[in-house]
């Protein structure tokens, strides 16, 4: 037996790619459509807007392309009129078999006569409605009875779209290229900063440990002291080679300054670790004036919330990393509260696990001499997220530079 459903979707459909996308999800799923209507905006800044019919074989068929179409943006004709459906989880931890799983687009959902907007959002989560407010919930913090959002009915996804006649940041988009003049974008985003500052704004930065090996650190460090990163985000292995290069001069047994290892440079990373956990944790380092330098010192020096996530492949690890990693990723998810701007410096591990707790309309630069490294972030659904393909030390110091902080 055919089912069908009818679909309105408005926003930047041609520009983004969106309407294409729509078509191919019901195709390719054994689906058919009929445009009714398909109003063009006549300039850079109007919205398009489509209303059809998308018809499939049987209703498995169209609830999986109902799904996909939903995340991107389409919203059933009929849904001003209904409610959501909300089913109450059985235990901790679980939810029932046809629960809605969330984007990292805004979200809003109609329940008890109202659209509510859904706080804390994030992908990959649910959405328990309770006392007339909505919020994601990861599946591991589901408590039995919690109402789950079930369905798609009643809720609607609302993706970010890019406003062409703006002139700030002109250079946000997904697109990867080595092509792009890199003095030019590290200008626009520059700018960006400065702005977020001065109206007091969170910019956190992500980073992996090729920031210290590229002689990075001393860059972001002055990003630190200006007062232009809030939060830094990493695991062990940043912490590790930050304070060997603070303690030994050295970043792997290699000398920072000629290059060149040094003699038995193999042990340098365990004896930095080993001062700091004589010393019991990384700011007790720094208060006993063992610790006099570095991304770390600056972090603890300047008030900026640092958390090193821990893995299985950690040495050490140092005292402050984090070795529970439902921990570790609350208080990522903390960090990231509320941010403006979310630098993802050389990590692709890091980078994709922030991608996937933070909102769509949070602007995200991801920096690697790797295109693959953006690609796949945007690729596991932060599709704001756009690459800046070039040296991640050469563009820490253009940054500082263009900063001009000291």
């Amino acid at each position: 037996m055919r089912s069908e459903r009818r679909l309105i979707a408005q926003g930047h459909l041609i520009d983004t790619g969106l309407m294409s996308r729509y078509l191919d999800i019901v195709l390719e799923n054994g689906g058919s459509y009929e445009l009714h209507r398909f109003d063009i905006g006549r300039t850079v800044s109007d919205f398009s807007e489509v209303e059809m019919t998308v018809t499939a074989p049987d209703t498995a068929g169209l609830a999986r392309i109902l799904e996909n179409l939903t995340s991107l943006g389409c919203h059933l004709l009929e849904d001003s009129q209904e409610e959501v459906v909300l089913k109450p989880s059985d235990r901790d931890g679980t939810v029932p078999d046809d629960f809605y799983s969330t984007t990292n687009h805004r979200t809003r959902i109609f329940s008890a006569g109202r659209w509510l907007d859904v706080s804390g959002q994030r992908m990959d989560a649910v959405i328990v409605a309770r006392d007339g407010a909505a919020r994601c919930v990861k599946l591991r913090d589901v408590k039995s009875g919690d109402p789950v959002v079930c369905g798609i009915r009643g809720v609607q996804v609302f993706p970010p779209f890019r406003e062409k006649e703006k002139g700030d940041f002109v250079f946000m988009n997904n697109e990867v290229s080595s092509e792009r003049r890199v003095e030019l974008v590290v200008a626009q985003l520059a700018a960006a900063m400065k702005e977020i500052r001065q109206r007091r704004g969170r910019i956190v930065a992500v980073v992996g440990p090729v920031v210290v090996h590229t002689g990075g650190s001393a860059h972001l460090s002055r990003l630190l002291r200006g007062g232009y990163v809030q939060a830094l985000l990493s695991g062990n292995a940043i912490g590790v080679h930050d304070t060997e290069a603070a303690l030994l001069s050295t970043s792997l047994g290699v000398d920072t300054t000629t290059g060149i290892p040094v003699h038995e440079g193999h042990r340098n990373h365990m004896r930095a670790i080993n001062a700091i956990r004589r010393c019991g944790s990384l700011k007790a380092a720094v208060e006993s004036g063992t610790l006099k330098s570095g991304l770390m010192y600056e972090c603890i020096r300047n008030g900026v919330d640092l958390v090193l996530a821990g893995s299985i492949r950690d040495d050490g690890p140092l005292p402050d990393t984090i070795m529970d990693m439902v921990e570790a990723q609350d208080r990522y998810a903390k960090s990231i509260e509320g941010a403006d701007l979310v630098l993802i410096l050389g990590t692709m591990l890091h980078g994709i696990g922030v991608g996937n707790m933070t909102p769509s309309w949070v602007r995200t630069v991801c920096v690697d001499i790797n295109p693959a490294t953006v690609t796949k972030l945007v690729d596991r659904g932060s599709a704001q997220a756009s690459g800046i393909v070039t040296d991640v030390g050469l563009f820490l110091r253009l940054l500082a530079d263009e900063l001009a902080v000291d």
